[in-house]
């Protein structure tokens, strides 16, 4: 894969791109070009649609940046492995934070569900959307994770593929090494759920209900009870070691 360029700003566009194509910049990209980077016309950045790979292209315009000209392609489009993030909601800054850290530990898919002692019962997608773009910009990603609705946990359970491997991170499990209990379960699913629950915990009538449903690896995550947030980036970096694309074997 071609070594990824960290010095040069980095801007996802929602537009098609391809050599010599014309892009143009909102206002709030025009003010982050002009006014937070103090780039001008010839400067050149990295845009990405989430589609057609990363292109080197070009700032326009004459006493600000309005738009980009497209250069050459930098690097082809890649694709997130099937790996969903499924989590109940925290409140502002927290949410904000494992938003970002999930795509940086490359989920593809941002499920909030709903549980009994779930913190926020308002969920804003639209910031949660901002925040995937932000990380993607940030720190070279170039596919745009899906931020899903919220939905209660019962029905996020009734509607999922069966033939996804559901790790269910259960702060009540006995404690074992988590690294051998995915082991286990490499061959399993068509991709793969990772379930975070409230910091209340789950009521144990919805444990009852995970611990139903089929290709389920229930998972401890050591002998400390972790921050929701926390839990987040300790399960996925374990998930993505052992099966996902961490794992070059």
């Amino acid at each position: 894969m071609p070594s990824h360029d960290f010095r040069a700003p980095r801007l996802f566009v929602d537009v098609p791109l391809a050599q010599d194509a014309r892009v143009p910049l909102d206002r709030d990209q025009r003010n982050y070009l002009g006014n937070v980077l103090r780039l001008a016309a010839g400067a050149e950045v990295l845009a990405f649609n989430g589609r057609d790979g990363e292109w080197q292209a070009a700032i326009e315009g004459r006493k600000r940046p309005d738009g980009l000209v497209v250069l050459q392609q930098t690097r082809p489009q890649d694709r997130l492995a099937e790996l969903a993030y499924v989590f109940a909601p925290l409140k502002h800054a927290r949410l904000d934070y494992m938003v970002q850290k999930a795509i940086e530990m490359g989920a593809a898919t941002l499920q909030p569900v709903l549980t009994r002692f779930t913190q926020a019962s308002r969920v804003n997608t639209e910031r949660m959307r901002a925040n995937v773009v932000e990380a993607a910009e940030q720190c070279g990603i170039l596919s745009i994770a899906t931020v899903a609705e919220p939905v209660p946990l019962d029905r996020y359970l009734s509607q999922r593929p069966a033939d996804r491997l559901l790790i269910f991170c259960d702060e009540a499990a006995e404690v074992q090494n988590p690294i051998r209990s995915l082991e286990k379960a490499r061959a399993a699913g068509q991709g793969i759920d990772v379930l975070i629950g409230p910091e209340g915990g789950f009521a144990e009538e919805e444990r009852a209900l995970l611990l139903r449903q089929p290709k389920i690896l229930r998972l401890a995550l050591g002998p400390r009870i972790m921050r929701a947030d926390t839990a987040a980036v300790a399960a996925l970096a374990l998930v993505q070691a052992v099966l996902g694309d961490w794992d070059a074997t």
